[in-house]
């Protein structure tokens, strides 16, 4: 059985505060690790009023005090938004505070749009400059040289395992070149996934690990019937239409029938966008996650789901914890 994880954007639900998504945060990391789950991450999203993680850094340090063991990453920090010493210095502080629980993915998307990301850095070099900067912050991570000018204090020789992630084919062949474990955003962003996957294979050449590891993202909507689960997948429908229709917000409460509330063509779009996914009963959910490994074969997959109700939300990755149990014991790629 391959390792399991958990992708958290804190999501803000109608009705409900940022306090109150944060908190839902930190009981879903306890849940999660509770579970078995390895790996819990957090993603920079600025500007948009559904999502509560815009420090990760910041969350990411609550998340791993109020927890134990459980891996706790980002997934992830948008580089060209930040210095590489800045995020150096955070998540060395992290390594230091949490040994050997911190992950750090790095992302080359601003995260939000254009104006936001002007806001964040004030320039338009960052995202040019991508590939220089994780080398950059790679070496801050390490040991110390003598007669180093600029040092990361804390961070130099934390070692902070780094993921490249990406939704095309720059992420791959940077991750390759470098040696970098790559975690590709096919849970919203599929359509470059095989090409990508095979690129990253292909091309991987040893580096901070000495073979590929792929890191697979999917959605899960589970519950104790399908028909609630295709019910709770309406939040993240009607979510990911507004986003892409520019009306930006919280997350809406589930309806009975996306029909009734958004355009066929909306619809069709956003489930395209989001069919790297499983959804239904504990059988039906282990099903579609055997399905995926079996196509991808990835080393490790990533879950994640926008669930308006806590509960439910926290009952779908109990559900989908089940679900990884009975999944058949093979050796992936």
């Amino acid at each position: 059985m391959i390792p399991m994880s958990l992708l958290d954007l804190a999501p803000v639900p109608e009705g409900g505060s940022v306090r109150q998504a944060l908190a839902n945060t930190v009981d879903l990391a306890r849940h999660a690790e509770a579970l078995g789950y390895e790996r819990y991450w957090l993603a920079e999203h600025h500007n948009m009023p559904g999502i509560a993680s815009a420090a990760t850094s910041v969350v990411i340090g609550r998340v791993a005090a109020a927890t134990s063991t459980i891996r706790v990453g980002s997934g992830g920090i948008m580089l060209p938004n930040h210095s590489p010493l800045v995020i150096a210095e955070q998540f060395g502080t992290l390594a230091e505070l949490f040994p050997d629980r911190i992950d750090l993915g790095l992302g080359r998307a601003p995260g939000s749009d254009q104006l936001t990301a002007m806001a964040l850095r004030r320039n338009h070099a960052g995202a040019d400059r991508f590939p220089e900067d994780v080398v950059e912050l790679i070496g801050l991570l390490q040991p110390a040289e003598e007669g180093q000018g600029v040092r990361a204090v804390p961070g130099e020789g934390t070692r902070v395992p780094v993921w490249m992630l990406g939704s095309s084919l720059f992420g791959a062949q940077l991750a390759a070149h470098l040696g970098l474990p790559y975690a590709f955003a096919s849970h919203f962003a599929p359509d470059a996934l095989e090409q990508a996957l095979e690129i990253y294979r292909d091309r991987f050449r040893p580096g901070v690990t000495d073979r590929p590891r792929f890191m697979l993202a999917a959605n899960v909507w589970a519950a104790d019937t399908e028909e609630e689960a295709i019910r709770l997948k309406t939040s993240q429908q009607q979510a990911f239409i507004n986003l892409r229709s520019g009306r930006p917000g919280r997350l809406p409460a589930p309806v009975a029938d996306i029909s009734e509330v958004a355009d066929p063509r909306w619809i069709a779009a956003t489930d395209d966008a989001m069919r790297v996914s499983a959804l239904g009963t504990r059988a039906q959910v282990a099903k579609g996650l055997s399905a995926l490994i079996e196509r991808y074969r990835p080393d490790e997959m990533i879950l994640t789901g926008m669930i308006h109700d806590h509960a439910a939300r926290r009952r779908s990755f109990e559900i989908a914890a089940g679900a990884i149990k009975d999944l058949p014991i093979r050796k992936c790629a």
